[in-house]
């Protein structure tokens, strides 16, 4: 069983808590390490002897020379990276295993929340779930775990113990024989999905969402059982091992020659103990055994897992979650704090007083700013000191000046963005108006004859503004405000391709519907089609239709101009949104 020491290294105070943990036996490095450290002195006094009482000169000069060699070069073998690398990878190793134990709460958990039924079968199916579950996990801890092989040796011993029932273990017998080289710990989990879809054909599981969280659960059960399984099949490389263990062993073999006291050492302390050489060996040695315990936490040792433990709490808990605590809660009532909604504080013993502690603060809690340095900083914002339109295909240029030189009384476009000078706008007024008066298909007179018009249309939309029309073959917008729809997509956005031939629906989208037109009551109505008397001629001759006859149906035109000269509805709408389109 594990040895815990939580409880003791709880708070340190005085000279601290590790101390008080260096007298205890089980668990211990004293408990590992006192038989090697018994071999080693009883080694090293032997040479001891030897050198001091049974060589004569020549073969004390040989001795000598033999530890000054092994002292020179013992310091060659990496011990300490070898073997710290090592034991940091067995001790990732260690916790991983115990991360992965499978516990069956949240199954048991799932299994009363979905699966319905205070009648017997429904507590048997919930019952038998949580059964084979604990099962499962029961099988392979007896792979791995020399303490729950010796007690579960045999699958009859789990049907004594109530985790498998005699037909079950025959199913399991007759696939044994079948497959002998496969572990079957799964077959028990595939039994309990079964049941679950099972209850869900009774309706005892009302959705499937339940049914996959079950299924999930089952799996990630059975995926933590192959691990653990995994883990014990695949170890830590054997080279490592052997590397760690060869390099710890040859070493100290040669500590046995290389830190012998001789007639030429300085410090006479080592004729009677070497003091510093046994808290090596202790220490170097003590990691290693650290590392032969924690390689397999499953084993006999006094800091592996309890896996017998874990088998009955598994049982325990499952059969307590679906059975006892089954639908099963007190009594819903109003808490103490139902007036005050949440309490300031919850109350403290007199014990537990002096721990009173306050709220946490945030690291910049105590920053205070000076009351000159908390006023806002406003950049200098875009303004728009003079737009010259020399021509249709210019660019609008834009002049960036300091705030401090604006007037409150200007008129002048001003935007809160820098922008640097002779930045090209893209679809704005000026280019709307571009794309609206010209086209580029027409020829230079028709675009001059087009300008002109524009110009005077342009002129008279501004009597209703007050804006001056421009001067010829120059625009000159200045001292006003043009207002657009979005100000900061119009200057940021990317240029696109402009259709090669603007329209009006593409400018301002489809009108709305128009009011009916008057049909006009005349004899001859341009809807009634008189029948004309044709002549029987051969299909391969020309006929003689008069014009009128061939283009009758042609010439009926929602758009054509009625017979006193004015305009229909669709060009007095055209109209009429080109001059709101120009009052913008």
């Amino acid at each position: 069983m594990t040895v815990t020491y939580t409880a003791e290294v709880a708070t340190c105070t005085g000279l601290g808590c590790f101390l008080h943990l260096l007298g205890r036996w089980r668990g211990s490095i004293y408990k590992l390490v006192w038989r090697d450290l018994l071999i080693y002195l009883v080694c090293y006094y032997t040479l001891n002897l030897i050198y001091r009482l049974a060589l004569n000169e020549g073969q004390q000069l040989v001795f000598e020379s033999v530890v000054d060699y092994c002292k020179e070069y013992s310091t060659l073998i990496p011990l300490s990276f070898v073997l710290g690398f090592y034991v940091n990878i067995v001790m990732q190793r260690w916790w991983n295993q115990y991360t992965a134990i499978p516990r069956p709460d949240s199954l048991a958990v799932f299994v009363s929340s979905t699966v319905h039924g205070q009648d017997e079968r429904g507590r048997v199916m919930r019952r038998t779930i949580m059964r084979y579950a604990c099962l499962s996990v029961s099988m392979v801890f007896t792979m791995i775990s020399p303490r729950v092989k010796k007690r579960f040796p045999t699958l009859g011993h789990f049907v004594e113990a109530g985790l498998l029932q005699p037909g079950e273990k025959e199913i399991m017998d007759d696939l044994n024989s079948k497959f002998p080289k496969h572990s079957k710990h799964w077959l028990p989990l595939v039994w309990a999905a079964s049941i679950v879809t099972g209850a869900r054909k009774e309706g005892r599981v009302r959705d499937d969402f339940a049914v996959k969280t079950m299924l999930d659960e089952i799996n990630k059960f059975r995926s933590q059982c192959g691990t653990l399984l995994t883990y014990d099949t695949m170890s830590i490389p054997l080279v490592y091992t052997q590397v760690v263990t060869l390099a710890v062993y040859t070493y100290f073999v040669t500590t046995l020659m290389g830190h012998q006291w001789i007639k030429e050492s300085k410090s006479t302390v080592d004729i009677y103990f070497p003091v510093f050489t046994t808290l090596q060996f202790f220490f170097y040695v003590g990691w290693l055994k650290v590392a032969e315990t924690l390689i397999n936490p499953f084993g006999d040792d006094d800091d592996d897992f309890e896996v017998n433990w874990m088998i009955d709490r598994n049982l325990q808990m499952s059969y307590l979650i679906v059975d006892e605590m089954h639908h099963d809660h007190p009594e819903l009532i109003r808490d103490q704090y139902w007036d005050e909604v949440f309490p300031f504080e919850l109350p403290y013993t007199l014990a537990s007083e002096p721990f009173r502690e306050q709220h946490p603060l945030p690291s910049t809690a105590n920053i205070k700013v000076k009351r000159d340095e908390s006023d806002l900083f406003i950049p200098s914002s875009l303004k728009i000191d003079e737009i010259q339109y020399d021509d249709l295909h210019s660019p609008i240029n834009f002049t960036a000046k300091p705030a401090s030189l604006r007037r409150s009384g200007s008129s002048k476009l001003s935007l809160g963005r820098s922008v640097s000078d002779g930045m090209h706008r893209v679809n704005t007024v000026a280019g709307r108006l571009k794309r609206m008066f010209s086209t580029k298909d027409e020829s230079e007179n028709k675009d001059k004859e087009n300008y002109a018009g524009s110009m005077a249309e342009l002129a008279q939309s501004n009597q209703s503004l007050h804006i001056k029309p421009p001067r010829p073959g120059s625009m000159r917008i200045a001292d006003q405000v043009i207002e657009e729809v979005d100000e900061q997509t119009t200057i940021t956005q990317q240029k696109k391709a402009e259709p090669p031939h603007p329209s009006v629906i593409g400018l301002f989208g489809p009108p709305p519907p128009s009011q009916p037109v008057p049909v006009p009551t005349t004899s001859a109505s341009p809807f009634e089609f008189p029948v004309i008397q044709r002549p029987q001629i051969s299909k391969s001759a020309p006929t003689h239709e008069t014009p009128r006859e061939m283009d009758f149906i042609d010439n009926i035109s929602i758009g054509s101009v009625d017979a006193d000269g004015s305009d229909d509805e669709f060009t007095r709408l055209k109209n009429l949104r080109e001059q709101e389109r120009r009052s913008r």
